[in-house]
């Protein structure tokens, strides 16, 4: 399997991940508006912001199983050491149990580590307790609670 940047391809296929993260959804059903094309446009460009796609193995190359949002957070915490933030981490439903979750994660927690991070952080909606799990397999701590504020 191959971990990527994402490329403006990929778009409606990582929208049906995140959009639709209990069913599969086909990515040429996705309608991908001036928003989405702007969010996009934003997140490419900014240095301290990736999207990230897993891609499949052979015979499926070009089949994103798998995406997540990184961005990089400098910040005087922890010796002025970067931190890296995981968002909308998702794996296809049909392929969930396939370990993808894993190597997406592990993968996107080694690449932080290369940058030089000293901290990996997510947050969870507490509804997904098996993803609660799922984390804590590879090491996350629950250190913290979260707040968030619709504006």
């Amino acid at each position: 399997m191959i971990l990527r940047t994402a490329t403006r391809a990929d778009l409606p296929a990582v929208l049906a991940l995140v959009l639709h993260e209990h069913e599969t959804v086909d990515p040429a059903t996705i309608v991908v508006d001036d928003a989405y094309e702007r969010a996009f446009r934003d997140l490419d460009a900014d240095p301290r912001n990736e999207l990230l796609v897993l891609e499949g193995r052979e015979g499926e190359e070009g089949l994103v199983l798998g995406c997540l949002q990184v961005t990089y957070i400098p910040g005087l915490g922890r010796h002025g050491q970067e931190r890296a933030l995981l968002e909308a981490v998702r794996v296809r439903a049909d392929r969930r149990g396939e370990g993808l979750g894993r190597e997406l994660l592990t993968r996107a927690v080694d690449r932080a580590r290369s940058r030089g991070c000293t901290l990996v952080q997510l947050t969870s909606n507490k509804s997904r307790t098996r993803a609660h799990g799922f984390y804590a397999s590879l090491g996350f701590v629950r250190s913290h609670d979260g707040f968030k504020l619709a504006l």
